[in-house]
């Protein structure tokens, strides 16, 4: 599903004149880090309890580009607890994301969608590096004591993509499902739009997304 509502997301800007670079990915450079960083970081690491030294990805993969915003569509999974922690974290003080407010609400009020779709093994467990930095997760669906290994490494994966994007001087905008448009004179929710967009719902989408690149 998330293939698909990108694809209509990509496509209304198109239409509406606006050529996007479709899977971007962007190489993170050892350079890149300095004190301030590494205490962001760092911060935002042990607001999810990780254990010995924060671990860097080596590459970001956005769903798409415009000029120098680049694009995320955020699933159900990433509004939980955890999520709700990296984003009280410091770098959210030093640097400024319009959409942070919302997603503090969002990471409140949606965690049971959160693990309607979150207790899969892959997601619920995550890949060996998250029990590594998060120690063993409680069984699926379980969210006392240790919890989900695998919610906290995307967590904290999600607070690294808005550190590096903002490092090497890119807006990135953080799209929602639950974000509500007003179309023909009711509010939609944009999960509802991307389900079989037409040509006027793809306009509406298109003007959406373009807003929030100003």
């Amino acid at each position: 599903m998330h293939q698909i509502k990108t694809k209509y997301l990509i496509e209304s800007l198109e239409i509406a004149g606006h050529p996007v670079v479709s899977d971007r990915f962007l190489e993170v450079h050892s350079s890149l880090w300095d004190s301030k960083s590494e205490a962001l970081l760092l911060n935002g690491y042990q607001a999810l309890q990780g254990v010995g030294p924060a671990p860097k990805l080596q590459k970001l993969k956005f769903d798409f580009q415009l000029d120098r915003c680049l694009f995320l569509f955020d699933d159900e999974v990433h509004f939980n607890r955890y999520r709700l922690e990296t984003l009280r974290s410091e770098l959210y003080t030093f640097f400024y994301f319009p959409w942070q407010g919302s997603y503090l609400r969002l990471c409140r009020q949606q965690e049971k969608q959160c693990l309607q779709s979150g207790m899969v093994q892959r997601i619920w467990f995550g890949p060996p590096l998250a029990a590594k930095c998060f120690g063993e997760s409680e069984e699926p669906g379980d969210l006392s004591g240790n919890g989900s290994a695998g919610w906290k490494l995307n967590a904290y994966n999600d607070l690294q993509y808005d550190l590096i994007s903002r490092l090497q001087g890119y807006k990135l905008i953080r799209l929602s499902g639950y974000e509500n448009l007003m179309v023909g004179g009711s509010l939609k929710k944009v999960d509802q739009l991307l389900l079989r967009p037409d040509e006027k719902t793809l306009q509406v989408l298109a003007n959406w997304l373009l807003r929030k690149t100003e």
